[in-house]
């Protein structure tokens, strides 16, 4: 099982250039071929950078969209473990948002996927949206 990074999200949303491995990841989410989990987080996140940029018909067309996937599991965080994960920023000298990512992925015990090659100063296996779709395929 993977944790799904924010940047592989707003690969799609913001229309970059790796998106079209985002849209295979995506529809062997939604195939049940692989199962992933995000954080409350990201999807805040992401609802932020979205907002700011005036694309709110793309957030709610995003949120809509997340509610169909059953391979796609949202996982929440309480105050003690931002707590912990704020030591894990200072520690791995991550930014918060990466430590937030991190945090999850230990606990849970998952592969992050993301393109942020910060996460390789950690312990985790980071993988791209390729990685997974030729591993499959």
């Amino acid at each position: 099982m993977y944790l799904i990074d924010t940047n592989i999200f707003l690969e799609i949303l913001l229309a970059q250039q790796r998106k079209d491995e985002y849209l295979r990841l995506m529809e062997l989410m939604l195939e049940g071929k692989v199962t992933g989990i995000a954080t409350n987080f990201t999807i805040h996140s992401i609802a932020v950078i979205l907002s700011r940029r005036q694309l709110l018909d793309t957030l709610v067309d995003f949120l809509s969209d997340l509610r169909g996937f059953g391979g796609l599991r949202i996982v929440n965080t309480s105050l003690e473990d931002k707590f912990h994960i704020s030591e894990l920023a200072k520690e791995k000298e991550f930014d918060f948002d990466d430590a937030y990512q991190y945090y999850i992925a230990k606990l849970h015990n998952l592969k992050i996927v993301s393109f942020d090659k910060d996460f390789d100063k950690g312990e985790i296996s980071r993988v791209e949206p390729s990685q997974i779709v030729r591993g499959i395929m």
